[in-house]
């Protein structure tokens, strides 16, 4: 139960911001402080925050709905959104000046998820 409840919830994230930030990729480099710099700046953030944003969504709605998906879409929860966790902390511990309120809340949300996901997995097995 708390396994199907990550992934549709994380689906639904994702899969949401996916598709703002691949209609608007001005969207996440506001909140994040970016600015594009050159003429790549837009097709790779919105292929990042957009595309894949809103594909990795898609493998956690399959998940969700498919049994044989469930436990690589846990996994897949696991290792990347706690490895964006860990590198995200890792950075923000690194620099010099306070960090931002988008930081605060994407580590929450990244730290909470990975657990989650983890204690879905151990449940499982």
């Amino acid at each position: 139960m708390l396994g199907k409840f990550v992934l549709w919830f994380s689906a639904a994230m994702f899969i949401a911001y996916g598709l703002a930030c691949l209609a608007s990729p001005a969207l996440p480099a506001g909140y994040a402080g970016l600015e594009f710099a050159s003429s790549d700046a837009v097709p790779e953030i919105g292929a990042m925050y957009g595309g894949l944003q809103t594909g990795f969504g898609l493998f956690c709605l399959l998940g969700a709905l498919k049994t044989g998906y469930y436990r690589p879409a846990l996994v897949l929860l696991l290792l990347c959104i706690g490895g964006l966790a860990l590198s995200r902390c890792f950075w923000a511990l690194s620099g010099t000046a306070p960090i931002g309120s988008y930081t605060l809340g994407a580590m929450a949300y990244e730290y909470t998820t990975a657990i989650l996901a983890a204690i879905a997995l151990r449940k499982q097995a």
